[in-house]
């Protein structure tokens, strides 16, 4: 179950980037064949982040497909499985416009606490 280390890996990378401000919300991108099941990142986060000062960090994961557009006839196919074959034409010379996508899109951190004047 890598899901695991790759929660080890959002939590090292948004630490880094939050500073000293709690971190509320964490967006992710996941494509379709990056090989990761978002309900086990989501099961895992939750174990990672328990009785740490991530508890309660929202993860908002965006599960993204697998499209493949065509040379060929230039129309998009959109894929279940890891055949790269358009699904209008056959053809074979075809490129991956999404699906590998591993990316955080955004953290949503909480207010700076302000200093007393």
């Amino acid at each position: 179950m890598h899901e695991l280390s790759l929660c080890g890996a959002i939590i090292d990378t948004v630490a880094e980037h939050a500073g000293s401000r709690r971190i509320e919300r964490i967006n992710l991108t996941v494509g379709h064949f990056r090989q990761v099941v978002p309900e086990t990142l989501s099961f895992c986060w939750d174990m990672r982040v328990k009785d740490t000062e991530l508890e309660g960090c929202e993860l908002v994961i965006n599960a993204v497909p697998a499209v493949i557009v065509c040379a060929a006839c230039n129309e998009s196919t959109r894929l279940i499985h890891p055949i790269l074959r358009c699904g209008s034409c056959d053809s074979i010379d075809v490129t991956m416009t999404s699906g590998e996508e591993f990316l955080i899109e955004s953290i949503d951190l909480a207010p700076a606490a302000s200093s007393p004047t």
